[in-house]
């Protein structure tokens, strides 16, 4: 099948975090971007350390505020990497400005303004390059450097301004900023370029940076023995994965000649690298990040070896059966002191009058549930009379085309779309929408004559306080819809967690999870499986009122 990409398709690119809106800069330029006065943003809270930004536009644009565009103008990924960091532990200082070069961000006076908000303790990462192969000397903008790394110099008398001028390699400016940093006590980072929307005669194979700008940013940074991130390759990789189609969405819809700059959602697909790369270099504590990541850039949300847990049987095959399909929040099997809701319901009903089987496994999403074999198992063992709940979405926002997802993101929405992928072995997938599999789940347990219950996800530690956005919104009325289209019941357990907690204090709710955002331990496992009680109690004819334990 041919993928289709859309908006919706390009949704599952991304981590499942919300992105903060952008804010506006004030801006003021010349028609030289050397010589543009530029209000650049100041550590918000200058006691916490601080991610200090250095680059070009595609890190910051403009007035960082899209052209007035709104998300569909250009961005950097300056802006929305902000909504993956705790800026109550770290201020995110984005001092790149667009037009310029490693060389100009120097001789500008942008880098003497930015040096004296870095202190000891401090994180600067720079990004340099689109603009370093441009002319050496011109009365445009006189911005390019010498090709490579080495001492080579050239002296020559700036047609722009004027004035004399040493002119050093690209690799010469980088280990400048690198000295100063460390002399700051601060910690550099050097990526590479971003990569360029730049096709290969194929169509297929992404043409990677010219002039081995890339290259050399990565040698300098292992001959420096600073972090890098690859985002030029990194950004390759994923490119080729999506395709053409897909990667269209990640530019400016107005500009269809633009390769560099990317909107709102490309900048946010950069950001993401960027992310991974901190993650996977070491560079900022584990705490500084909004989610828990594992070093390869993905959640460490427990992905259980399938193999090692086998698909549950009921216990006496002529009782009705409760069976549960799910992640790690139905079943987590004590791992790091986690327990899933669907390990403890089990008390909350006569266990003499229908089996309970919980054939969750820690780490799946409605797409992996699916392509292992799982449900194929599962599915075999309903029969009528038996009622099948099911929750999933805390995975599904894994990344699509990135190895960190562990094929695991399904497409956003419930229509007929898909996005191919490649597995590990090289073989490719059409994935589906989190729609489609919930909607082949269903079908295929009401082909049993088996009851159908649909249930939201349960709600993250630090999206249930009054006042704030409620959690999986989206996945919760994409569950709604696709209950109701093929005939299966519904429960908000999102807002029935949701509502539960809020009737108890901040510190009761802490003390219910056994990690930093997603798993609860045996007491909010047991205070979930309540809330799912409630609502099966809720559903139009209550189907379990005579299969609940007498309390």
């Amino acid at each position: 099948m041919t993928p289709k990409p859309t908006r919706r398709t390009i949704a599952a690119l991304l981590l499942a975090l919300p992105l903060a809106q952008p804010q506006a800069q004030e801006f003021t330029a010349t028609t030289d971007p050397a010589r543009a006065q530029v209000t650049l943003p100041e550590p918000a809270r200058p006691e916490l350390p601080s991610l200090i930004l250095i680059g070009d536009s595609t890190v910051r644009n403009g007035r960082d505020d899209g052209q007035g565009k709104g998300a569909e103008g250009q961005w950097g990924w300056g802006n929305p990497i902000t909504a993956y960091l705790d800026t109550t532990k770290i201020n995110v200082v984005n001092r790149a400005v667009g037009g310029l070069s490693s060389r100009t961000y120097r001789t500008s006076g942008h880098w003497e303004r930015t040096k004296p908000f870095i202190k000891r303790g401090d994180w600067v990462v720079m990004q340099f390059g689109h603009n370093d192969a441009s002319p050496v000397n011109d009365n445009s903008r006189a911005r390019g450097v010498l090709r490579g790394i080495g001492p080579e110099k050239e002296d020559i008398t700036n047609l722009l301004t004027g004035q004399p001028e040493t002119v050093l390699t690209y690799g010469a400016y980088l280990r400048g900023y690198i000295a100063e940093i460390r002399a700051a006590g601060a910690t550099p980072v050097v990526c590479s370029p971003v990569i360029r929307k730049r096709w290969e005669a194929d169509g297929i194979k992404v043409t990677r940076a010219g002039g081995n700008f890339a290259a050399w940013a990565a040698e300098v940074a292992r001959q420096e023995k600073v972090a890098f991130i690859d985002l030029n390759e990194w950004g390759a990789l994923r490119y080729e994965a999506w395709g053409k189609a897909t990667v269209e969405k990640l530019f400016p819809a107005d500009t269809p000649q633009e390769t560099v700059h990317t909107n709102w959602l490309g900048a946010a697909v950069n950001a993401q690298l960027v992310i991974a790369g901190l993650i996977q270099n070491k560079v900022l504590p584990d705490s500084f990040y909004l989610q828990r990541f594992a070093p390869d850039g993905s959640d460490d949300r427990p992905v259980v070896d399938a193999r090692k847990v086998k698909v549950e049987a009921p216990r006496d095959p002529k009782l009705p059966s409760l069976v549960m399909i799910g992640d790690s929040t139905v079943r987590s099997g004590g791992q790091n002191g986690a327990w899933g809701w669907g390990e403890r319901i089990a008390a909350f009903f006569d266990t003499q009058r229908i089996n309970i089987v919980n054939n969750a496994i820690g780490g799946r999403s409605s797409r992996t549930f699916f392509t292992e074999g799982r449900w194929a198992a599962v599915v075999e063992q309903l029969k009528a009379g038996d009622t099948l709940l099911i929750q999933f979405g805390h995975n599904d926002g894994a990344r699509i085309g990135d190895p960190a997802g562990k094929n695991r993101g399904s497409v956003p929405g419930i229509g007929d779309e898909t996005v191919e992928d490649t597995r590990p072995d090289g073989s490719k997938e059409q994935v589906h929408t989190f729609g489609w599999y919930l909607a082949r789940y269903i079908d295929d347990a009401r082909a049993r004559g088996a009851r159908v219950v649909v249930l939201s996800p349960i709600p993250h530690k630090d999206r249930w306080q009054a006042g704030q956005p409620r959690d999986f919104e989206n996945y919760a009325a994409w569950a709604e819809q696709v209950a109701h289209a093929h005939g299966a019941q519904f429960i908000d357990l999102t807002m029935l967690v949701t509502d539960a907690y809020r009737g108890l204090s901040a510190a009761k709710v802490e003390n219910f999870f056994a990690d930093a955002r997603t798993h609860t331990n045996d007491a909010g496992a047991v205070f979930n499986a309540a809330r799912v009680v409630d609502g099966l109690q809720r559903l139009p004819g209550q189907p379990f009122g005579d299969l609940l334990a007498k309390r």
